[in-house]
């Protein structure tokens, strides 16, 4: 993704999840769920299908920005990723990625400039379709909470619908993750890792 002269073009913010009705509560599928947050309150639908994907184009603070679920299942995720980058000639400064991390406990997020993938097959998926880890990324934490949740381990525990409390935990996290879109946006990745990698993503204010 190196970049391209000309007029700028829009930045491109994407959720990982799996397509499909059953997969729609489950953990894996928070980086969809952050994408509908964003796009609810900017007013927005993402139902338009491009490069693998389901799209809009919604305005963030005067940006064009579009909003992206691929329809890949996870570990295809980068095939999409890259067709949308190329498609909007994204440059690596205008491109952010929302996707679930088991290893952060649930209700906080990390905001990321590059990395490896951690495990995470939509993550490993991008960086192969990029040929890069440099790319910025939100990191949404599903992590589970108690002894019954914590016996249940990777595949099982992300593709699993979570219950109403959980559910209500995640939702609140969602318009925090909608902010830091924002804050990536407006100021860039750096401003947004000072911001939410604290008490802000942790959802306090208290100091640490």
């Amino acid at each position: 993704m190196e970049p391209q002269s000309g007029v700028r073009g829009p930045f491109l913010v994407i959720g990982l999840g799996n397509p499909g009705i059953e997969y729609q509560w489950t953990p894996h599928n928070a980086g969809f769920l952050a994408i509908d947050r964003v796009a609810e309150r900017t007013g927005a639908t993402v139902n338009n299908r491009r490069c693998r994907a389901l799209t809009a184009t919604t305005q963030i603070a005067g940006r064009e920005v579009v909003l992206a679920k691929p329809g890949t299942f996870m570990n295809l995720s980068g095939l999409s990723v890259r067709a949308l980058v190329e498609e909007l000639g994204a440059t690596q400064q205008d491109v952010l990625i929302l996707y679930d991390e088991l290893a952060l406990p649930l209700g906080t997020l990390r905001v990321r400039a590059g990395g490896s993938s951690g495990g995470h097959n939509g993550a490993r998926s991008i960086n192969g379709a990029l040929g890069t880890e440099e790319w910025a990324r939100i990191r949404i934490g599903v992590g589970p909470d108690g002894l019954e949740r914590a016996s249940r381990r990777g595949k099982d525990y992300l593709l699993t619908p979570m219950r109403k409390k959980e559910l209500a935990v995640l939702d609140e996290v969602l318009d925090r993750v909608a902010e830091a879109v924002e804050t990536v946006i407006v100021s860039g990745v750096s401003a947004a890792m000072n911001k939410w990698n604290g008490p802000a993503g942790n959802g306090s204010s208290k100091a640490e």
